[in-house]
């Protein structure tokens, strides 16, 4: 198991999985849309990216609230990817 802190773990996680702090006190799912709150008074809502996020760790994982968008992760992996290099090679022609 590998934990991460806040930031490298935004670059990790993949549509369809989930990540979760020590003792599932803070449990988030990535969704194709963004990254949502799971269980507690805030499931359901969009996370906000707040400064004691910053200090937690976390674990990413899988599990069957996960299964509708893994099936996406092939979509849409490829289109981020392009939408990536596209930046950069925009960003470097600029320069």
């Amino acid at each position: 198991m590998e934990w991460y802190m806040f930031s490298p773990m935004i670059s990790r996680i993949r549509v369809g999985q989930k990540a979760s702090t020590p003792g599932f006190s803070r449990i988030l799912i990535r969704r194709p849309e963004g990254l949502y709150w799971s269980g507690g008074s805030q499931s359901g809502k969009v996370v906000e990216i707040r400064d004691y996020l910053f200090s937690d760790i976390w674990t990413i994982y899988e599990d069957e609230e996960c299964e509708p968008w893994i099936g996406l992760r092939e979509q849409m992996e490829p289109r981020e990817q392009d939408m990536i290099i596209n930046q950069y090679e925009d960003l470097t022609k600029n320069e």
